[in-house]
């Protein structure tokens, strides 16, 4: 049963470097339509994986910041009505800093929404330039200060190993980010994908990456330093107080059911994975024909959904359970990882083992993507 529910709304202010979504539109949208047609999309969801109170709904998207207050509202009272909230149910809307998407805090807020996400990304106005962001420091600072007036819960997220940024440069920086008090901060390293602008201007050679040993000593200062304020890392990127861990988040990484409505959403459901329709005028109308904007709804076999579990759930610091993955998926321990593997990199101090839960290192995280590669059964990659 699915117990998170994320909106996605496509609409964006510009073109960033980071988002995927080939809509990139600035448009007055018929608020009445769009409401009808998400709330279909939510009942169409219900009908299948309904059963269990929801503890999380995320706004995500282009600048769902910017959504009307009033279809918000709406959306979370149909939510409720569908599934029903759990208790101190998280309520999350991710917005940019910007003077016109704080305006809206206050009305969002009453809307319901109680955790804000704040893309601030740097506190170097340079810094901003150089990702093409659209606000400046002072700017987004004046949101974050917006956002912790009218938000019980604020994160926001910066990113680091910058070209040529050095181990005193984020030191700085990253001091300033804890002395704002919030209680969770997404701390990502910036990394070339292939194409984006980034990817190009490496390749005209307008910047170098940095390279790989100055951004290691980078993500073990981030660590360090977060752990010693009291926000230690609970997932590879994602630092928090104790008890404000992104709930939202944590059922993605433990592998658990959510549903997706709106252009571009993706979900997982019932041993089912769902995209909907990437651009919203496809979306309306497949919501006209069908009263749902799925574009595709594909069964995810078991050893699958085993694979995307361990490389998932091995991203957390609790790491994840062979004995709960194994009676879920109907798999042999062994089926799951590479028992050479998991002690020859146990003998290296790079994964760790109690029992039946495994997880990575302090040590090994640096080096998760290779490692992921190494412990996760063939046999599921291949299946």
């Amino acid at each position: 049963m699915a117990r998170a529910l994320y909106i996605h709304w496509p609409f964006c202010l510009k073109k960033c470097p980071y988002c995927d979504f080939n809509s990139h539109v600035r448009a007055e949208v018929e608020t009445a339509r769009w409401q009808a047609a998400l709330i279909a999309d939510m009942r169409h969801e219900a009908e299948i994986a309904g059963g269990e109170p929801l503890e999380s709904v995320f706004f995500g998207g282009g600048t769902p910041s910017l959504m009307p207050p009033t279809l918000v509202e709406a959306l979370l009272a149909e939510a409720e009505r569908l599934w029903g909230f759990s208790p101190g149910i998280e309520i999350t809307l991710e917005a940019n800093p910007s003077s016109v998407e704080a305006a809206n805090f206050a009305s969002l807020a009453a809307a319901g929404v109680n955790r804000v996400s704040l893309g601030l990304q740097a506190l170097e106005d340079e810094a901003l330039r150089f990702l093409g962001r659209l606000h400046d420091v002072r700017e987004g600072l004046a949101a974050l200060e917006v956002a912790q007036r009218h938000f019980a819960r604020v994160s926001f997220d910066l990113i680091y190993a910058r070209p040529g940024q050095s181990a005193e440069d984020w030191r700085g920086e990253l001091e300033r980010a804890l002395s704002f008090g919030t209680g969770h901060l997404s701390l990502y390293q910036l990394t070339i994908e292939e194409g984006t602008r980034f990817a190009t201007d490496v390749r005209l050679g307008a910047f170098a990456p940095l390279e790989d040993d100055p951004a290691a000593e980078l993500f073990a200062l981030t660590r360090e330093m977060m752990m010693a304020a009291g926000l230690p890392a609970y997932e590879v990127s994602n630092h928090a107080r104790p008890g404000e861990e992104s709930r939202h988040n944590l059922t993605y990484w433990r592998y658990g059911d959510y549903i997706g409505i709106g252009p571009g959403a993706h979900g997982r459901r019932n041993h089912f994975a769902t995209t909907r329709h990437r651009k919203p005028e496809n979306w309306l109308s497949a919501i006209d024909r069908n009263q749902h904007g799925i574009a595709e709804e594909r069964a995810l076999a078991e050893p699958e959904q085993a694979a995307e579990a361990l490389l998932m759930g091995l991203r957390l610091a609790e790491g994840v359970s062979l004995a709960a993955l194994t009676r879920r998926f109907g798999l042999a321990p062994g089926a799951l990882v590479k028992p050479g593997k998991l002690d020859l990199y146990r003998g290296l101090g790079l994964t760790w083992r109690k029992g039946q839960r495994l997880g990575v290192t302090e040590r090994g995280m640096p080096l998760l993507d290779a490692l992921l590669g190494e412990l996760v059964s063939d046999d599921l990659v291949e299946a």
